[in-house]
């Protein structure tokens, strides 16, 4: 039996089959781990969804920002929801959209495989964050998510303010800075407070920023940590630390990650879509 993480998908089915091939996935032996980002860009998002939907439960994802941004444009009116692009569209107006959302919905913000040492979260931890806090922090996100009363979660979870978590936060406000550490973070400086306009590699960020993974004085880790998000960064392994966004739906790569070997390893498969004259790589 294998584990495999996969780095953000954003509807690139055509090479998350290449790279299922590649890797000789057995569906019946083998577990999947996807990083989020499922959806939105790559033109197959509808396909994306269908096919992790019937994977089973050796499948695990953690979600990401384009994720929980579809599941929010769901919970507006249906005038609202025709004005989105045609990829999420064919999600949000196809027969089975209330399984593939239902589905997606109660996906989780973080998991933790302590047998294998590794934990998968779409974009990282606040530098004070311990396993405890980060699981605490995703546990409370989820149980809204998949509630009764998610709608009002989906209404006011976006937004850059508060930068900076703490626990001293309480209502929608610990929620939505629950889930810019967990979808958004790339860069913060020292205290925490997110930098949500870096985007670029390590090197050309502004100043007192951190990549969020070598934060001064950050909470030594007590897990692997396994993400994506951040493209601009690419394939990535150390600290304990292993990034896997390699860009597919920029014309880079789908990287996956063989996370039950001794010294686990990646596995790419090249895109073959034309990089974008603009990149917006949120």
């Amino acid at each position: 039996m294998a584990t495999w993480a996969i780095g953000d998908l954003q509807g690139c089915y055509d090479e998350l089959a290449r790279l299922l091939d590649k890797i000789q996935y057995n569906a019946a032996n083998d577990a999947l781990w996807f990083c989020g980002d499922l959806v939105n860009r790559g033109g197959q998002s509808l396909e994306v969804l269908r096919l992790l939907r019937t994977l089973g439960d050796q499948t695990v994802v953690t979600l990401g920002n384009h994720d929980l941004s579809l599941l929010a444009v769901a919970e507006r009116n249906e005038a609202e929801q025709a004005r989105v692009n045609p990829e999420l569209g064919a999600i949000l107006f196809a027969p089975d959209r209330e399984e593939l959302l239902g589905w997606l919905r109660r996906q989780s913000l973080l998991h933790h495989d302590e047998k294998l040492n590794f934990t998968m979260v779409h974009a990282g931890f606040a530098p004070r964050w311990t396993l405890a806090q980060a699981q605490r922090a995703a546990r409370e996100v989820e149980r809204q998510l998949r509630g009764p009363d998610h709608a009002r979660l989906m209404r006011s979870m976006f937004g850059n303010k508060p930068a900076v978590w703490s626990g001293r936060l309480k209502g929608i406000e610990r929620m939505r800075a629950s889930i810019n550490v967990l979808t958004r973070l790339r860069y913060c400086d020292v205290r925490g407070r997110i930098a949500f306009g870096e985007k670029g590699a390590p090197g050309t960020q502004q100043p007192g920023l951190y990549p969020w993974y070598e934060v001064p004085g950050m909470v030594k880790r007590e897990t692997r940590i396994v993400c994506g998000h951040w493209s601009a960064l690419g394939r990535f392994s150390g600290l304990g630390i292993y990034a896997i966004d390699t860009g597919c739906v920029w014309g880079g790569s789908l990287t996956a990650l063989r996370l039950d070997a001794e010294e686990p390893y990646f596995v790419s498969i090249k895109s073959t879509r034309p990089p974008p004259a603009a990149r917006d790589m949120d």
